[in-house]
């Protein structure tokens, strides 16, 4: 709800993201301002190879985050600080489970389509502690990822500095955050492996990385052995895609605000 909110979390995620990496054990693969190859074939250019991830530009990053991540999420409709750790949850773990998330600690049904009963219940509850929830949420999720060890401190780093921003931006709402400094670059994608942004884990090369990018076409692709293969890779995609955005037991619910 408050314009100057993209403009700051964006300017935080960039620098939380870094520049290019390709860690093997980052799920997302080759990535840009943390923007993965996957997003970057979908929404830039079909057939991306890890050389144009390295030379992508600043503003293709930043209209795939309004596209994607913020303007998907309906981020414009949230209340300051509610936005950005939607976004940033979003962005790191797939907006898939942020979504969802959100609905979750709204106590409404988690069907990832953000309507007009969700927006009610957020417009009900004090933005502070949806911040709070969804954040703890991010970090008891993380904490069971199996890519932990290897980014869990870089990710405990960045949900404490996303829940400190997004709580002072919900009880200040003007732009006054930017006095808090954005921290390192925080290598890594907190998400299922196989699942969203994740590296496929089933027949090799190009083909599987299309299937990554391009799940429904694949569920019609040929007959025969295409279809038999096409169709499995299509079943274990929307497997790992459940497991991605599976709830937390511990989901806390926000009450809502009582009436005056």
């Amino acid at each position: 709800m408050a314009a100057w909110t993209y403009d700051e979390a964006l300017r935080r995620l960039l620098a939380h993201e870094g520049g290019y990496t390709n860690h093997p054990s980052d799920p997302g693969g080759p990535t840009n301002f943390g923007i993965t190859i996957y997003d970057y074939r979908k929404y830039i250019k079909r057939n991306a190879t890890a050389a144009d991830v390295r030379a992508m530009t600043v503003g293709e990053a930043k209209a795939i985050y309004r596209k994607r991540y913020w303007d998907s999420q309906r981020c414009d409709e949230l209340p300051a600080g509610v936005d950005y750790a939607v976004f940033d949850y979003g962005v790191n773990s797939g907006i898939g489970r942020s979504r969802k998330v959100l609905q979750r600690v709204m106590g409404v049904t988690a069907d990832g389509m953000l309507g007009p009963l969700t927006m009610q219940a957020v417009a009900a509850r004090e933005p502070a502690k949806i911040v709070t929830a969804i954040c703890d949420e991010r970090l008891a999720f993380l904490k069971r990822l199996r890519t932990w060890p290897v980014f869990g401190r870089g990710w405990a780093r960045r949900v404490a500095e996303v829940r400190s921003v997004s709580l002072h931006m919900a009880s200040e709402r003007t732009q006054t955050p930017s006095i808090i400094p954005a921290q390192a670059p925080v290598p890594g994608k907190g998400a299922v492996v196989g699942a969203g942004t994740a590296a496929p884990v089933a027949i090799g090369g190009g083909f599987s990385d299309w299937i990554a990018v391009h799940p429904f076409e694949t569920a019609a692709i040929g007959c025969g052995l295409v279809l038999v293969v096409g169709g499995s890779v299509y079943a274990l995609s929307r497997w790992h895609q459940r497991r991605q955005e599976a709830a937390i037991l511990e989901t806390p619910v926000v009450p809502a605000v009582a009436a005056a």
